[in-house]
């Protein structure tokens, strides 16, 4: 079936293309990625975290994602870091198309007990899982990791020989929220070579790879904001990752939210008497679109792959 979830996954395995899995928070959010999607002729993940989950309500998450995927139904609705069995298996219930378990933080053996329980209970309804090995530092949402843990290639290979997970999330040094990099950017591709010549077949996914714009920084911090020692991840590594590895899934969320709020900034400030919410979250809206857009067509190589 054209349409389904692990024939987009392996076509992008073979054809060296990534997935957006973008993280959406409210309307605008979301509708940015359908817009984007549409203009691309891009597949895509619809995403939301636990705690968006519960901010946006379960009944608005579902009809939203209902929606958003007759209008593209190569549009994935996707859990983002589930930290327990029980509310992947409400996402799983809800008919989400995937579910990530985020037992990284847990010891090895745990983190596959735990995976391999969401596996064994969302594949009886056909829901693809993506897990995760290694930690990836940042603070987002409901996360607050101070170190990288890289992910070891053999513990990885065993991870997926006994969860059976579809997806793997690998720490290869990205970072989640803005501020990833003390330096100057780097993935341990070396790494990621490693854990690909163990699992040839195995997408993997990568997290925190927002590539924070300089511009929308600067938009940002000169309507008002202030965000200390911004850093993202660089489209030329995440393209390398993508063109000569095996990521396929990569994670987008502040780099969004920036879009949004840096637009959202410059309109207000430019328009003192602006009090109508279509108007600014309209703009954030067309703003993040255009992020999106930019990064189906030039990071991710999904454009025209619906």
């Amino acid at each position: 079936m054209k349409n389904n979830l692990k024939f987009y996954l392996n076509k992008a395995l073979k054809n060296h293309f990534a997935l957006g899995a973008f993280n959406f928070t409210n309307l605008e959010s979301l509708q940015a990625i359908i817009n984007a999607s549409a203009k691309t002729n891009s597949p895509a993940f619809i995403s939301v975290t636990e705690s968006s989950f519960k901010y946006i309500g379960e009944d608005f998450v579902i009809n939203l994602a209902k929606t958003a995927k007759k209008l593209n139904p190569a549009l994935f609705l996707h859990l983002d870091h589930g930290k327990s069995f029980e509310m992947c298996k409400k996402a799983v219930d809800l008919g989400f198309d995937s579910v990530m378990i985020d037992g990284s933080a847990l010891p090895f053996a745990e983190n596959i007990c735990l995976t391999k329980k969401v596996t064994d209970y969302a594949h009886k309804k056909g829901i693809l899982v993506e897990g995760e090995i290694g930690q990836i530092k940042g603070i987002e949402d409901n996360l607050d990791i101070s170190k990288t843990s890289y992910t070891n290639p053999e513990q990885a290979a065993e991870f997926v020989k006994n969860t059976k997970v579809d997806m793997l999330a690998v720490a290869i040094g990205t970072s989640h929220g803005v501020n990833k990099f003390v330096k100057e950017p780097s993935l341990r591709l070396d790494i990621l070579q490693q854990i690909e010549n163990l699992l040839p077949q195995t997408p993997l996914v990568l997290h925190g790879a927002s590539t924070v714009d300089e511009d929308l920084i600067e938009t940002f911090k000169n309507f008002g904001g202030k965000l200390d020692k911004a850093k993202g991840v660089s489209e030329e590594l995440l393209i390398k990752a993508v063109k000569e590895h095996n990521i396929v899934k990569i994670n987008t969320d502040s780099d969004i939210r920036l879009a949004f709020s840096s637009e959202i900034r410059k309109v207000l400030s430019e328009n003192k008497k602006e009090f109508d919410p279509r108007n600014y979250l309209g703009k954030g809206r067309d703003k993040a679109a255009q992020l999106l857009s930019l990064k189906m067509q030039k990071v991710l190589f999904s454009a025209g792959k619906k």
